[in-house]
């Protein structure tokens, strides 16, 4: 197989995903807990989704975690921390709704678009390739 890129392109990729990485970090105010791909999982397709989810959705996003114990575990977490809101589900009581606190989303928000500034200056400084 014939690489695309050089060594130099794969570092500035490596160097924007540190970025990125370290703002996701300041998303939790450096609280290391959250930075984890079960928490981006779960935060990332909540945000997607712009609405309540019904909890037990929200267990699933978390594909890396196959027990649906622990992935309430992080679930908890978020929900003591102030994350997630977490509500009664008016078209069904035996679920719970789940959502991104406002100033999560708000957090967020900013997040990507600092993520979405460093891919735009990675790609600009992205030697062109052949």
């Amino acid at each position: 197989m014939t690489l695309k890129y050089s060594a130099e392109q794969r570092k500035l990729y490596l160097n924007m995903t540190d970025k990125i990485g370290a703002g996701w970090v300041e998303v939790f105010q450096g609280d290391t807990e959250f930075y984890s791909a079960a928490y981006w999982d779960l935060l990332t397709n909540i945000w997607r989704q712009d609405a309540p989810v019904r909890k037990t959705d929200a267990l699933r996003f978390m594909t890396g975690i196959k027990s649906a114990h622990t992935a309430g575990k992080y679930i908890d977490s978020a929900l003591q921390r102030g994350i997630l809101l977490e509500a009664e589900n008016p078209q069904d009581a035996r679920s719970k709704l789940v959502t991104l606190s406002p100033d999560m989303r708000d957090r967020l928000d900013q997040f990507f678009d600092r993520a979405l500034d460093e891919v735009q200056h990675m790609s600009a400084d992205l030697p062109n390739h052949k």
